[in-house]
């Protein structure tokens, strides 16, 4: 019984350095398993949906209580909205990714949702843009959306 799962094992062991192999051969670039309209529509349809969040986001981050600095309940829904374009904002992002997108666009629209999301999260448990940490992930963020603006041109 010993040897036979011995042998089993190292049949295993041999089927997985095998694939492991095959893999690093054939490499996993979206250029070889997509065409070139495949690539192309999901270029267009990330870099739409980045600029949607984009949108969103440059709209709910820069609203200003309808009531003035003196209306609370205006500047927690203000600040809700906010909050709520950042975390959804980027996993709108992160659920339209699509396979055949190049990986320099996929890593950038990543590192962008995910630096969103983290704002966002921070921001909700009272984190300001003015501490090091969040400034710190909103220049991250601003670093990325210039990255995905550059190479959805």
């Amino acid at each position: 019984m010993i040897i036979l799962a011995l042998a089993l094992a190292v049949a295993a062991i041999g089927l997985s350095g095998w694939t492991l192999y095959r893999l690093s051969q054939t490499g996993t670039s979206s250029a070889g398993r997509y065409t070139g309209a495949e690539r192309a529509d999901a270029k267009q349809k990330i870099c739409a949906a980045a600029d949607l969040v984009r949108r969103g986001v440059s709209l709910n981050t820069n609203l200003q209580p309808a009531g003035g600095p003196e209306d609370v309940t205006g500047i927690l829904a203000v600040a809700a909205n906010a909050r709520l374009s950042l975390s959804e904002g980027g996993q709108y992002l992160l659920a339209r990714l699509d396979p055949a997108t190049s990986p320099e666009l996929t890593d950038a629209v990543k590192k962008f949702a995910n630096n969103l999301v983290d704002i966002g999260a921070a921001a909700t448990a009272g984190a300001q843009n003015s501490q090091p940490e969040q400034a710190a992930r909103l220049h991250d963020a601003d670093a990325a959306n210039g990255t995905i603006t550059e190479l959805c041109k």
